[in-house]
């Protein structure tokens, strides 16, 4: 059995871990090489996600959603989902022309163009966040 106090800290973590683990694999698979070069923001499943949404659940399971902690946890969940699928999307978009640009001057481009996450990734993400946050509240 795990501590109560110890679910805080490792349900975030361990979603972090499956959600990158998760990405890998799946950025390894389309590309048909160790996908090294594309761990970082973006991709499938959003580790933003996974990570907010796993302890916006276990604090649900554990107190409850009638209670201030799940506000305040479900809040920033939303503030976070928003900004990985909307403001960080835009920045990928602006790195992609200004690659463009960077080309036409006779330069390599440079900027990372994945950054933001599509609604797909983001559902994939709030998924594994709720299943590892059921699988700690279970142990």
């Amino acid at each position: 059995m795990i501590n109560a106090y110890y679910c805080y800290v490792i349900t975030p973590f361990l979603a972090w871990l499956i959600a990158g683990a998760l990405k890998f694999s799946i950025n390894s698979f389309r590309s048909q090489e160790q996908a090294f070069k594309l761990i970082g923001y973006g991709g499938m499943p959003s580790n933003h996600a996974a990570i907010v949404v796993s302890m916006t659940t276990l604090i649900g399971l554990k107190n409850g959603v009638e209670n201030a902690p799940f506000g305040v946890a479900l809040t920033l969940a939303f503030i976070v989902i928003l900004d990985a699928s909307s403001l960080r999307r835009q920045i990928g978009s602006q790195a992609q022309e200004i690659n463009k640009v960077l080309v036409i001057l006779g330069n390599k481009a440079v900027v990372r163009e994945r950054v933001g996450h599509s609604l797909g990734e983001i559902v994939g993400g709030i998924l594994v966040g709720f299943l590892v946050a059921i699988l700690v509240q279970s142990l």
